[in-house]
């Protein structure tokens, strides 16, 4: 009830209002957003992020905001998007309205992948090719991201869309190694519910930003070399690919920050896996 008051009310105001609105309301819409989806997953499932673990949900929200800034300081190089608005603030008021805005981002994403996960045609996706962790095949993953970052940062005006997937190549390995909850765990067993679950969970996100952010102000548009046509509100249709390895970034990334009690947990990724 109070998700969907916050979603209702700030979706209204962010739409209707003259003038820069969107700095106040970009938390309180998708905190919104992120409670109806939770508390549509708890009545599907009778288990979600929040009723598991407050603590751990509410962790969620204080990873994300270094998690995106990570993406901005790769956006300083490639230059991929910006926010008009930006003027309006000082560079301290900047920072701290950016970072609770992007705050949003994991939990986000994170609770509507578990929603996602939640629907019956996700079990075809349990059992698929497997992809063994081996020392060979996480170095091999480590050094494509290396040189996939590489790529990137030295001609970004080619290469820039490998920042939704070099990411992932670099930290995955080391979720890996660490011995920590990863993608590469389930996918030697042929489990690929995780992979599904986070791409359209990241996908589906990336339809409500682009539509929330459409008529906002301050709002971001985007400058992509070579895919600027066939928008979709300010994002190019082909650009919505990109958010689907970016869901596997966020998860990758979480798990390489948590410490001590702190553990995410998607519910049903993390059943036991027997041998066949």
């Amino acid at each position: 009830m109070v998700g969907g008051l916050l979603l209702g009310v700030s979706w209204s105001l962010n739409w209707l209002l003259p003038g820069p609105r969107t700095h106040v309301l970009f938390f309180s819409l998708w905190l919104g957003y992120i409670l109806v989806v939770d508390a549509l997953l708890l009545r599907r499932t009778g288990s979600s992020l929040l009723s598991r673990s407050p603590r751990d949900f509410g962790m969620l929200f204080v990873i994300s905001a270094p998690v995106w800034w990570l993406f901005e300081a790769i956006n300083w190089r490639t230059g991929n998007w910006e926010y008009l608005g930006r003027e309006l603030f000082s560079d301290l008021e900047y920072f701290v309205l950016a970072s609770l805005s992007f705050s949003t981002v994991v939990p986000a994403v994170f609770v509507t992948a578990e929603l996602m996960g939640s629907f019956g045609w996700m079990a075809r996706f349990a059992r698929g090719p497997r992809v063994p962790a081996t020392p060979r095949v996480c170095s091999g993953l480590f050094l494509t991201g290396c040189a996939l970052l590489s790529l990137l940062l030295v001609l970004p005006r080619y290469f820039y869309p490998f920042v939704w997937i070099a990411i992932f190549c670099l930290v995955e390995p080391l979720n890996v190694w660490l011995a920590k909850r990863s993608i590469m765990t389930r996918l030697q067993h042929g489990d690929w519910r995780p992979v599904t679950a986070l791409c359209i969970g990241a996908l589906t996100c990336g339809f409500f930003w682009e539509m929330w952010n459409h008529l906002s102000y301050p709002k971001w548009v985007y400058h992509v070399p070579g895919v600027g046509f066939w928008h979709l509100f300010e994002m190019p249709l082909l650009g919505y690919l990109g958010y689907l390895p970016f869901g596997l970034e966020l998860y990758a990334i979480a798990q390489l920050m948590q410490r001590g009690t702190f553990q995410l947990q998607i519910y049903e990724w993390e059943v036991p896996i027997h041998a066949d």
